[in-house]
C-alpha cells in the first residue's frame, strides 16, 4: 500500500491555509459581527475538563461536594483531538494508561495500578450495555473518570475488572443550542471520514428534545497496512417538562480491525528486546476482529415532591464478535525472531441492565440529609467458542516481518464455531441506601451507606454444553465519606470504600513459564468466586479561581488472579487467587484556564504495587507487572493573541519504569512522548469553520509502552508519528 503521511498532511495543510485565507472574502455582515462569532466559536472549541460527574447512586455532583476524585472530559475535548478510540481520549488523564488485551485490539486501561477493562465501562451509569473492546468516541457528550474503588456507587463490575477506578460515558442529548455541524478528517497513512451531529430542542417550551450523530471511517492508520472501519449511529429522544424527565438512547456501532499489531509475548527471556521502528507491524495479515453492537436505555425521573425524586432505568445490548488472532511470542532477543501461533474465536453477548431508587433532600434544625435507595440487576450471556492452531511453519520477525502461513493443525478446540452456546450465565442484583448528612450549610458533610450485592454465575463446558461451576454468593460493601470545606474554594476529603467484583474467568491458554509454546489451562473456564477489595483514600480539591487542583493519597488491597504451573499437571496452568495486590499511591490534578487565552490539563501519580502473602512466600514484596513507578501529564492550549482565530495545541506524556514479570528480572524503560497541534477558526457565510491539524508522537519515538495485561506479562508497541487533520463545519 501506499504510506506518504507526511506528504499527504502537507498537502491537507497547505490546502486548509489556502481556504482560510480565502473564506473570509466571503464573510457577511460587519466585521464586528464576523469577530463576534469567530470568537464564540473558538470558545466553545476549547478542550476542556470540569471537575464534575457522575457519582452513581449518589447522582451528578460537583466534585467539591464528593469524598471521592471525579472530572469529566468534554465533547469539544473529542472533536479536537480526533480520537479514533476511548483510549486515545483517556491518554489525557494523568492517572490512567491505555494498552490492548492480549491477542484482540480491544482495549484495557490501567486506573491506580489495576485493571479496567471494556465490560466494566459505564453507560450512563448502566454496566454490561457498553461494546466490550473498543468504543467509537464520536457518540459521547462527555467521558466521565472516577478514581478509586466503587461497588457502593455502581454496584458489582460484572466483568471482573474496575477494583482502581470506573469510566462512565454519557451520550449526546438536544441541549439548549441548535446543533448542526458536520466535519471531514484524515489521520495518515489513509484513514478518512467524517461525521455529523444534529440537535434540536422541540416543543412551546422546548420540552422534547431530538438528537442524531454519526460518523464513518475507513482506511489504514499509522501502524504499517493496519486497517480501520468504524461505523457508528446514536440517536437521543428527550422530554423534560415540569416534574416529569424521560431520555430514549439508541446506537449501534461496528468495528472492523484487520492486520492489526498484537502484543508480543516475552516469557523464557531473560532480557526486553529493543523497540522495532514505530510503525513496525508484527502481525499477520490474515488476522482481524469485527465487532458489531447495537445497545441503548430508557430512563425515566418524577419529583414527587420538591427535592423528593424517583428515577428507574433500563438498557440492553446485543453484541456480536468474530476474529481471527495471532500470538507472537518471541524467541530471541537479540535476533527478533518470533513463532506464531493463531485461532479462531467467535462470540455473541446479550446483556440487561436496570436500576431504581429515591432521591430526597430535606433539612432540620440546620442539618441537611439527602438519603438515597434503591436497587439494581445484571444479566449478562456469554456465547462463546474457539479454535486454536499450532504454532506456523515459519518464523516471523520482530525487526524485519513477513507473513507466515497460518498453521491449519488444529491444537485445541471448544464450543459450536457456526453457532456459540452459553459458557457462562451471570446476575448481579443489589439494593443500596445511604444518607448525606450536611452540617454548618453543608461546609461539613458525611456519607453512610451500604449495598447488599449478589452475585450468581453459571458456567458451561465449551464442549458438552453441561454445567461446570455455580455459585451464588452475596456480600455487604460499605461506604463512608467524608468531605470539610473550611473556607471558600477549598473542600477536604477522606473515604473508605470496597469494590466488588465478580470472579475472573480462567483463560482457556497461557503463556508457559518456562518458555515454547503456550499451555492450557486445567480449569479453564471456572469463574473464580467473587472478591472483595478496601480502599482508605484522604484528599484534596482547591479552585483557583478559574484553576482546579486536587491531591488524593489511597491505599487498595485486593485479591490477584493468576496463571501458574498447575501442580497435579506440569503440562497445564492452573488459574485462582494466588496472593494480595497493594498498591499506594498519590495522585494530582490541576486543570483549567491558567490566564486569559492559556489552559492547561496537566497531573500525575505515583504508585508503589506490591505483591502480599502470596503462596509460599513465591514473589513476596515484588512489584506488580505493568504497574508504572510514576504518571506524567501536560496538555496545553493558547489561543494565540496576535492571530485571534488561531489556537495552538502541544502535550507531553511521561510513564517510569514498570516490571514486565512477576518476578521482576525484567523492566520496561521509562517513556516521554510529545503531541502538538493548532486549529483556526474561519468563516463561510456567516457559519464558523473550524481546521485542525495536529501530530501525535511528533518524533516518532519507538518505545514499549505497556507490560500491562490481565493474565500475563506482554508487551505493546507505543504508537508511531500519527498525522491528523479536519474541518468541521457548523450550520
Amino acid at each position: 500500500m501506499n504510506h506518504k503521511p507526511a506528504r499527504t498532511a502537507l498537502q491537507f495543510t497547505v490546502s486548509a491555509t489556502a481556504l482560510a485565507l480565502a473564506f473570509p472574502a466571503f464573510a457577511q455582515g460587519p466585521q464586528a459581527d464576523k469577530d463576534l462569532i469567530i470568537v464564540t466559536a473558538q470558545r466553545d472549541n476549547q478542550t476542556g475538563v470540569s471537575q464534575s460527574g457522575s457519582a452513581g447512586v449518589l447522582g451528578d455532583k460537583p466534585a467539591e461536594d464528593l469524598p471521592f476524585s471525579v472530572r469529566s472530559y468534554n465533547s469539544a475535548l473529542i472533536l479536537n483531538q480526533q480520537p479514533q478510540t476511548l483510549g486515545q481520549v483517556l491518554e489525557n488523564d494523568p492517572t490512567i494508561r491505555t494498552t490492548t488485551g492480549f491477542g484482540i485490539a480491544g482495549e484495557l486501561f490501567n486506573i491506580r495500578g489495576f485493571t479496567l477493562g471494556g465490560d466494566d465501562i459505564g453507560y450512563d451509569s448502566l454496566y454490561g450495555i457498553m461494546p466490550r473492546q473498543l468504543a467509537a468516541p464520536e457518540l459521547y457528550e462527555s467521558v466521565e473518570v472516577l478514581n478509586g474503588s466503587s461497588a457502593f456507587l455502581n454496584g458489582a463490575a460484572p466483568g471482573g475488572s474496575g477494583i482502581g477506578g470506573s469510566v462512565n460515558l454519557i451520550p449526546k442529548r438536544a441541549n439548549d443550542r441548535d446543533t448542526t455541524r458536520a466535519t471531514v478528517g484524515y489521520t495518515a497513512s489513509e484513514h478518512v471520514g467524517g461525521s455529523f451531529d444534529i440537535g434540536r430542542r422541540l416543543g412551546v417550551d422546548g420540552e422534547w428534545g431530538i438528537r442524531v450523530n454519526g460518523a464513518v471511517r475507513s482506511g489504514d492508520v499509522s501502524v504499517d497496512d493496519e486497517f480501520r472501519s468504524t461505523y457508528v449511529l446514536g440517536g437521543a429522544i428527550d422530554y423534560d417538562s415540569g416534574p416529569l424527565r424521560l431520555s430514549l438512547d439508541l446506537a449501534y456501532q461496528r468495528i472492523k480491525v484487520a492486520h492489526f499489531r498484537p502484543k508480543l509475548r516475552v516469557s523464557g527471556v531473560n532480557v526486553i528486546p529493543d523497540e522495532p521502528d514505530a510503525s513496525t507491524n508484527f502481525g499477520q495479515p490474515w488476522q482481524y476482529t469485527t465487532l458489531r453492537d447495537i445497545f441503548g436505555q430508557f430512563r425515566a425521573e418524577y419529583d414527587i415532591a420538591e427535592n423528593v425524586m424517583i428515577y428507574a432505568a433500563f438498557g440492553a445490548r446485543d453484541g456480536s464478535e468474530e476474529g481471527v488472532y495471532s500470538t507472537p511470542l518471541l524467541l530471541d532477543a537479540t535476533t527478533g525472531d518470533i513463532s506464531v501461533t493463531s485461532s479462531y474465536i467467535p462470540r455473541t453477548d446479550n446483556n440487561e441492565a436496570a436500576t431504581a431508587g429515591l432521591r430526597a433532600r430535606f433539612e432540620t434544625g440546620g442539618i441537611s440529609n439527602e438519603i438515597n435507595f434503591g436497587g439494581s440487576m445484571n444479566w449478562l450471556v456469554n456465547r462463546n467458542a474457539y479454535e486454536f492452531y499450532t504454532v506456523s511453519p515459519e518464523l516471523n520477525n520482530l525487526y524485519d516481518p513477513i507473513e507466515v502461513t497460518r498453521s491449519s493443525t488444529v491444537s485445541f478446540v471448544g464450543g459450536n464455531l457456526d453457532d456459540p452456546f452459553p459458557i457462562s450465565r451471570t446476575r448481579l442484583r443489589s439494593a443500596f441506601i445511604s444518607d448525606t448528612v450536611g452540617f454548618w450549610d453543608d461546609r461539613v458533610m458525611f456519607t453512610a451507606g451500604v449495598r447488599l450485592q449478589e452475585i450468581r454465575s453459571k458456567s458451561y463446558s465449551a464442549f458438552t454444553e453441561a454445567l461446570t461451576g455455580e455459585y451464588k454468593e452475596d456480600a455487604w460493601t460499605p461506604v463512608f465519606g467524608l468531605v470539610v470545606k473550611p473556607v471558600e474554594g477549598l473542600s477536604l476529603y477522606a473515604n473508605r470504600i470496597e469494590s466488588l467484583v465478580q470472579g475472573a474467568s480462567a483463560p482457556v491458554s497461557g503463556a508457559n513459564p518456562n518458555g515454547g509454546a503456550a499451555l492450557p489451562v486445567s480449569n479453564a473456564g471456572e469463574v473464580l468466586s467473587p472478591y472483595v477489595s478496601e480502599q482508605y483514600e484522604i484528599g484534596g480539591k482547591l479552585a483557583l479561581g478559574p484553576m482546579d487542583l486536587t491531591l488524593a493519597l489511597f491505599q487498595i488491597d485486593r485479591e490477584t488472579a493468576i496463571l501458574r504451573l498447575d501442580p497435579a499437571d506440569s503440562t497445564m496452568l492452573e488459574f485462582g487467587p494466588f496472593g494480595i495486590q497493594r498498591n499506594r499511591g498519590i495522585e494530582f490534578t490541576l486543570a483549567g484556564e491558567v490566564t486569559k487565552g492559556l489552559r492547561l490539563i496537566a497531573g500525575g501519580s505515583v504508585i508503589d504495587a506490591k505483591l502480599r502473602q502470596t503462596q509460599n512466600g513465591v514473589n513476596e514484596g515484588n512489584n506488580a507487572v505493568g504497574v508504572p513507578e510514576f504518571l506524567l501529564n501536560a496538555n496545553v492550549e493558547w489561543d494565540v493573541p496576535f492571530v485571534p482565530a488561531l489556537t495552538l495545541t502541544g502535550r507531553v506524556v511521561h510513564t517510569g519504569e514498570q516490571p514486565a514479570d512477576i518476578t521482576n528480572t525484567l523492566f520496561l524503560d521509562a517513556w516521554t512522548r510529545f503531541d502538538i497541534g493548532a486549529r483556526y477558526v474561519t468563516l463561510v457565510g456567516e457559519n464558523p469553520l473550524t481546521l485542525r491539524l495536529s501530530i501525535d508522537n511528533v518524533a516518532n519515538k519507538a518505545y514499549w509502552a505497556s507490560a500491562f495485561d490481565t493474565f500475563r506479562p506482554d508487551l505493546a508497541l507505543g504508537a508511531p508519528r500519527t498525522f491528523k487533520a479536519s474541518a468541521t463545519f457548523d450550520f
